[in-house]
């Protein structure tokens, strides 16, 4: 693990190691099953077996080389080891309020385990960016694609250790 690479939870390292050992010992090995059954059965140029097989292995195989250079690029950062708590850094909480006082909480999280449907935004993404750094009650102007837009930080929190 690099000590200046994108920071990722220890979740999200734990998930994408999950995904390379899966594809590793379960999904590849079956392939590689199909495809030297496939391959005991004559002309391959006709076989769908075989096509498919070799097919969906270089997509794996692809994958697996992906996850193996991201997991060694990436930072593990645990959030609920972060010492300055009243300030917006990786892995916190926090909860904004834009000018018609709607409230939004999201938690800023490693850029390959943001799900914006769920709450958790990338490290990288704007509304990440503007607010790293910021204490409550400190207000932040995002370009979004639905145009500039100001929230007000209304809480702050980060994981109990």
């Amino acid at each position: 693990m690099k000590a200046d690479g994108p920071p990722i939870t220890p979740a999200g390292m734990a998930a994408l190691r999950a995904r390379y050992d899966h594809l590793l010992g379960t999904e590849r090995p079956a392939i590689v099953e199909i495809v030297s059954w496939a391959a005991g059965n004559g002309d391959r140029s006709e076989n769908g077996d075989y096509l498919y097989g070799r097919k969906r292995m270089r997509e794996i195989d692809r994958e697996l080389a992906y996850l193996a250079r991201r997991m060694k690029s990436l930072r593990v950062v645990d959030p609920a080891r972060q010492e300055v708590r009243t300030k917006v850094f990786f892995g916190a909480t926090v909860t904004l309020a834009d000018e018609d006082d709607e409230q939004l909480t999201i938690t800023i999280i490693g850029d390959d385990e943001q799900d914006a449907s769920a709450g958790r935004i990338g490290w990288s993404a704007p509304l990440a960016r503007a607010l790293r750094g910021a204490a409550i009650g400190d207000l932040r102007r995002v370009n979004l694609p639905s145009g500039e837009k100001e929230w007000e930080l209304v809480e702050i929190s980060y994981p109990a250790d």
